[in-house]
């Protein structure tokens, strides 16, 4: 039997920060999983994972919760994630920074001497949540009357980054980047809002290109500061791989940070699908086809999500809105009034779009001549295609290959 040798936690921020940036170099995508109990936390590191948040809401959605309960009184973040963090995620991830959710508002704790206990117990570094930046209206004007505002935050990230720790921070516009930023957080992560998706997610959320512009607003401010920093998207709208491709397409992120998205809405699918299959007896094949269609009728088809997977699977093929409300059994007029709602642009757009940025993903990485390009990603008209890249990419194809080419030589 081979014996492994002990395995040492990454803590410091150099230690951090070299691992990520070693990951953008080889243009990997950066991924941050908000976990709330060890076994999320395990296997978001086996499947990759190259941050591993501990923040209380993951761990009332352990409860069955939604997120949000995490702003509630109904326990002590700052304790919750010490006691989860420590038993649970830090004694099973070896392998993965792991950073603290920390309340920076709590009255109760001296930020000094509490962060020299955060990284005492193993944490790598720490994020602003629960985050003021969340809530808005009149409670929010109540509550920077009492003192407790967004900028102890900042505070509690700028004397972490003074004790070299490594600090996350959560945004929400540009003037909190900008004193964020000042702070000296490393990591820049724009927040878009409670995660749409799943059984509990929200309902009201961020168009997905109303979500792009926020993140544009947010990483304009880092590109201009001459800091930087590492830029992550977080929430709202983003809550599939296709929604991060397109946050990756339409915004300079190098990453996601996701908590429902990895957590709540996969362990929701998969505990109901094994349930239903134990619950049935008999001719097990057909015990799983019933199962399937009792579903399907129970749960409303998810229209939108839908067509994004359609498009991502079928993008070099002729679509349109008319066959895909067909398909779907539902008239054309409500699948696109749905789509422009959740997505923020027309099916056009969206698609022509997506073409676009995936026939700049081959002239990265091949030497196919353009009019082959343009045919893989379903122009075979080069002229509409060249006319269609120049809209969207501000260059013609032959521009932006030249581009490419003086850029990585």
């Amino acid at each position: 039997m081979k014996i492994r040798g002990p395995i040492t936690l990454i803590t410091t921020r150099e230690q951090v920060l070299d691992r990520l940036y070693r990951g953008i170099q080889t243009q990997e995508r950066l991924i941050g999983v908000a976990a709330g109990a060890g076994i999320s936390a395990k296997y978001a590191v086996k499947g990759g994972a190259d941050l591993i948040l501990a923040l209380n809401s993951g761990r009332f959605r352990q409860m069955g919760l939604g997120s949000l309960a995490g702003f509630m009184p109904y326990a002590n973040c700052n304790e919750m994630v010490m006691d989860f963090g420590s038993r649970e995620i830090l004694s099973v991830v070896r392998d993965a920074p792991v950073i603290f959710g920390l309340c920076g508002t709590d009255p109760t704790v001296q930020l000094p001497g509490y962060l020299d206990a955060i990284r005492g117990s193993g944490f790598a570094g720490i994020i602003n949540y629960p985050t003021v930046g969340m809530i808005d209206g009149q409670f929010r004007e109540a509550l920077e009357e009492e003192g407790i505002t967004y900028l102890q935050e900042v505070e509690a990230i700028r004397i972490a980054h003074e004790r070299d720790m490594f600090t996350m921070a959560f945004v929400f516009n540009p003037e909190q980047t900008t004193w964020m930023l000042d702070a000296g957080a490393d990591i820049i992560c724009a927040h878009l809002g409670v995660t749409a998706g799943g059984m509990m997610g929200t309902s009201k959320a961020w168009s997905l290109e109303k979500g792009a512009e926020i993140a544009r607003e947010i990483f304009a401010v880092c590109d201009d500061s001459g800091k930087q920093p590492i830029k992550l998207v977080y929430g709202g709208p983003v809550h599939t791989p296709i929604d991060v491709q397109y946050m990756y397409d339409n915004t300079s992120a190098m990453g996601y940070v996701g908590g429902s998205s990895f957590e709540r809405t996969p362990t929701e699918e998969a505990i109901v699908d094994a349930t239903h299959r134990f619950k049935a007896t008999g001719h097990l094949e057909q015990d799983r086809q019933l199962m399937d269609k009792l579903t399907q009728l129970d749960e409303p088809m998810d229209y939108v999500a839908f067509v994004k997977e359609y498009v991502a699977e079928h993008y070099a093929d002729p679509i349109s809105m008319t066959e895909l409300a067909e398909r779907i059994h539902v008239s054309r007029t409500h699948l696109s009034a749905l789509f422009n709602r959740e997505v923020g642009c027309s099916f056009p757009e969206y698609i022509a779009k997506y073409r676009i940025h995936k026939a700049q993903d081959i002239m990265k990485h091949s030497k196919l001549s353009l009019g082959r390009i343009a045919e893989l990603v379903g122009y075979p008209d080069y002229v509409h295609f060249s006319k269609t890249f120049k809209k969207y990419a501000g260059l013609s194809p032959q521009a932006y290959r030249q581009h490419m080419k003086d850029k990585y030589t």
